[in-house]
């Protein structure tokens, strides 16, 4: 008595092995998202906290507004500023700071306040500075996003592995149905005569 435990399917010539790339692929691709997402959240929070202190720039500071020169820090915020020019400081309600900008609320021509007046600003606060930490996490990260760059090989040669299968099972089936005998010819053959 002969028993067979093992599946065989007919007709899929490699289907399952196409199916298990795409699988593959599917869950390295997730599995790269999560760790790039990780690794970006991580960075942010391995950031040092770096103080600072600027005196004596100066700008027109006019309802255009002036863009602070440390402003393009990463998360640059300020705990104390003053803007003053020769005559007079300017008033904390008199003014506006929105990401860096300081805009002059009463900058008008009717107030006294012309486009082109030059003020000195002294201010300190703090931005995140790069450490070696979040260097490593950050080329780390992007040598693991790298790895989909890899994702269309893996289809050509998964393709390429079908292909062939598929090329034998044909090869297996011609011969099999006695068109192509195998072995050695010796006298004078009839293939396909009644």
């Amino acid at each position: 008595m002969r028993f067979s435990n093992f599946k065989e399917d007919k007709g899929v010539a490699g289907l399952t092995i196409l199916l298990s790339l795409v699988v593959m692929l599917f869950i390295i691709g997730l599995i790269v998202m999560i760790f790039t997402l990780m690794g970006t959240a991580l960075r942010d929070a391995s950031y040092t906290s770096t103080d600072f202190s600027t005196v004596m720039e100066t700008g027109y500071v006019n309802y255009t507004g002036y863009t602070l020169d440390n402003s393009s820090l990463r998360d640059f915020s300020i705990s104390s500023i003053v803007i003053f020019n020769t005559t007079e400081v300017l008033a904390v309600g008199n003014y506006t700071i929105t990401a860096g900008v300081i805009t002059n609320a009463t900058d008008t021509v009717a107030s006294g306040y012309l486009p082109n007046t030059t003020w000195s600003i002294n201010y300190t606060g703090t931005w995140n500075d790069e450490n070696s930490a979040t260097t490593t996490i950050n080329e780390t990260t992007s040598a693991i996003a790298g790895v989909t760059d890899w994702f269309s090989i893996f289809i050509v040669i998964g393709a390429m592995v079908v292909l062939i299968l598929l090329t034998v099972i044909i090869i297996t089936a011609i011969r099999g149905s006695g068109m192509i005998e195998g072995g050695t010819v010796t006298g004078q053959q009839n293939v396909g005569s009644a």
